[in-house]
């Protein structure tokens, strides 16, 4: 025991180094008495020191232990009544992880210590266990605050100069032979020069890293000889793991993650954290006790009229309680902090509808959207939904307040459909290349308000979305009955790998197709980090448990060539905001001459008419984009212009003769890309009215050429 103990402060929640001793506070309204605990390792089965905090504020528990120092490990057990009927699941046996922890040491082993019941007993979750968890749960760590940030603060990218890279930590450079061994698969990793390089090369200017809050392996997975690898499972929402640090984990996690932004902010990319506070890793009334649980599990998740059981939105067991003010306040804390304490630049929330759910219903209105809404931080960094949940009405696309970015999933299905040779969808293409404005447009929303993607860590990724109608999920051992049915996919013919030429290079072919469309489209583009080299995960539709090379990238294996397309599709997005608008199209001539902002054109050259959207065998258009007609200006007020561009497309299965435009949308065109052969050097020439060949299942871009006579 320490010789001095004092009544401390509620305020700042969780463990706070002063340089003289630290401050901690624990939220709890319902508990009885509880305790601190000191621990000298992660592994110790029992602490060293134990204090009972008799300071109680507004529900919030304190106590000062002055010369305590950062680096030391600590963790709760608060006592209270033990009556699940009526939603109280105290156990002084079980030892919890502070909330609020910044740094998390250990992880959660699988034992029947952990549950606050007696595993396998007649009364389930209503019996009481009486073993003690220390020796299976992680302890929290007290973090020194001090970082050289060097000036560091946010990019503050504009939206549509964005270009999403969606990776894991990990799976990033787990293989990567150019990094140092003992860095692969880290923060430093992704920190490294090498790492950086690769991103700047490809055009990337914002990663989105998979969870990196610290969480827990599920039981069930563990048993099987599997991990949680995805990690959305979260255990310290202001924690980042410490399975990704490489100097340590007693604090040293928390510095690493600070540099690898900092790194990253210097090469101009911004750093996107996906979230995880639609539930977290204590699972259903049969989960673990390792923190919420014990604290008071009847203030911060939300129960069903039977206080036994949980609300469950998400499939995953339970649903935080975000109706009440202290719970609002834990994510709100948590998300300030990775902004002003990380530097991080924005989040991805994962099934965020649940998030805003205020009973059972979606509230758009709710306290989660109006107290972010009105925070001076949160609300000036780059907001994502993941806009569903499985609940009742939780399909929210296009449906989010002005201020969110929504992950576009009728985007994903549109052009998943119309590449594998769907008819009747040229419309629904059309509608998605340009930004949706039938989701977003209403609500006063621009283009960007839309996170265009073809394929994300969810689902089959881009190889296998052109190389198995069906998935493959044997490796997750459960007889294949988990991951999407549907993947809107096509195998052309062979089910997996295969030495038949024609289909490898009509799966090729189709890979340059989505991902020319995807960055060419309206909106935000996101790359599923693999796919621009080809990355298979050998037909897993549902890869969250294989933490193995199934989903480590490997960069000596990659497909240069298709390495080489993708950069220079986002070279060519970057450099022509034809394809990056911050306005809608208006279907109107520019100034009032001359052709309209955009318009589509069958393959016979005539301009295309209500009608023609309607042909269900109709697989083949192209589109005109008038440079001339962005109608918006730069940050200096002049207006801006760009070349003027016709984009075919052609999902149909056979070549087709595309008839050019009239002179007046362009006296010579000349080739950028054709996908049927990226090999083929761009430049030549086309005149008004030529015929253009298409291959069957191609994109043809051409740039029209200025004259000297205009």
């Amino acid at each position: 025991m320490l010789k001095k103990e004092y009544p401390g402060s509620p305020f700042p929640l969780g463990a706070t180094w002063d340089g003289q001793g630290v401050n901690f506070a624990l939220y709890s309204e319902n508990a009885t008495a509880v305790y601190l605990c000191l621990f000298n390792s992660p592994g110790d089965e029992k602490e060293f020191a134990r204090y009972e905090l008799k300071e109680r504020t507004n529900h919030i528990w304190h106590i000062y232990l002055p010369n305590l120092k950062t680096g030391q490990l600590y963790a709760y057990r608060v006592n209270g009544p033990f009556d699940p009927k009526n939603g109280h699941r105290f156990n002084i046996n079980k030892l919890l992880a502070d909330p609020y922890a910044k740094a998390i040491a250990g992880n959660v082993i699988e034992n029947p210590a952990i549950y606050a019941y007696i595993p396998g007993h007649a009364d389930e979750d209503l019996s009481f266990s009486e073993t003690d968890s220390s020796a299976y749960v992680p302890k929290c760590v007290v973090t020194h605050p001090y970082f050289d940030w060097e000036g560091d603060r946010q990019l503050c990218i504009p939206y549509d100069k964005l270009i999403i890279y969606e990776l894991h930590i990990k799976g990033f450079s787990k293989l990567n032979t150019k990094l140092p061994e003992e860095i692969r698969g880290t923060y430093e990793g992704l920190a490294h020069p090498f790492s950086i390089k690769y991103l700047k090369e490809m055009g990337i200017t914002a990663v989105e890293l998979m969870p990196v809050h610290h969480f827990v392996d599920d039981g069930d997975l563990t048993g099987k000889g599997l991990r949680n690898y995805w990690g959305y499972n979260t255990l310290g929402f202001l924690a980042p793991d410490s399975r990704y640090a490489s100097r340590g984990v007693l604090g040293e996690q928390v510095q690493e993650f600070k540099n690898m932004v900092k790194e990253l902010h210097k090469a101009g990319i911004e750093v996107i954290l996906d979230v995880v506070y639609n539930h977290t890793g204590e699972g259903n009334h049969m989960g673990p006790t390792l923190s919420f649980r014990g604290i008071d599990n009847a203030s911060y998740y939300r129960l069903t009229d039977d206080k036994r059981y949980y609300m469950d939105f998400t499939g995953v067991g339970n649903t935080p309680n975000t109706r009440l003010p202290d719970v609002l306040r834990l994510i709100m804390d948590s998300l300030r902090y990775w902004v002003t304490e990380m530097h991080v630049d924005g989040f991805r929330f994962d099934l965020a509808s649940t998030l805003a759910r205020e009973l059972s219903d979606v509230n758009r209105l709710s306290s989660f959207f109006e107290i972010l809404h009105q925070d001076p931080v949160l609300s000036q960094v780059k907001l994502i939904a993941e806009p569903w949940d499985i609940g009742e009405d939780g399909y929210l696309v296009g449906k989010f307040p002005p201020g969110w970015c929504e992950w576009n999933g009728q985007y994903r299905d549109s052009l998943r459909n119309y590449w594998r040779g769907q008819g009747g969808m040229l419309g629904e293409f059309a509608q998605r290349f340009t930004g949706s404005a039938d989701l977003y447009k209403d609500e006063f929303r621009n283009p960007s308000a839309g996170i265009n993607y073809i394929t994300s860590h969810d689902g089959f990724n881009l190889n296998d979305l052109v190389s198995y109608n069906d998935k493959h999920n044997e490796a997750n051992k459960n007889n294949n009955n988990d991951g999407p049915k549907e993947n809107l996919s096509n195998n052309y013919g062979a089910e997996g790998e295969t030495d038949n030429a024609d289909i490898i290079a009509l799966r090729r072919r189709q890979k340059r197709n989505m991902l020319a469309t995807l960055f060419l489209s309206q909106g935000v583009p996101m790359l599923l980090a693999g796919d621009e080299m080809g990355h298979t995960q050998k037909g897993n539709n549902n890869t969250y448990c294989q933490d193995n090379e199934l989903t480590w990238l490997n960069f000596e294996n990659a497909d240069n060539e298709l390495c080489e397309f993708t950069r220079s599709l986002i070279s060519l997005r970057k450099l022509h905001p034809a394809f990056c608008r911050r306005r809608w199209f208006l279907g109107e001539n520019s100034k009032g001459r001359g052709p309209s902002d955009i318009a589509w054109f069958l393959p016979d050259g005539r301009e295309m008419e209500d009608e023609n959207w309607e042909k269900d065998f109709a697989r083949s258009m192209a589109v005109y984009l008038n440079g001339s007609g962005l109608n918006y200006r730069d940050e200096r007020g002049d207006p801006i212009e760009d070349d003027s561009f016709y984009l075919i497309f052609n999902a149909y299965e056979l070549g087709i003769d595309f008839t050019l435009p009239p002179k007046e949308y362009g006296e010579k065109w000349i080739l950028e890309f054709d996908t049927k052969d990226i090999k083929t050097e761009p430049g030549k020439e086309f005149n008004p009215g030529q015929a253009l060949h298409a291959e069957g299942r191609s994109v043809v871009l051409l740039r029209r050429i200025n004259t000297t006579n205009e």
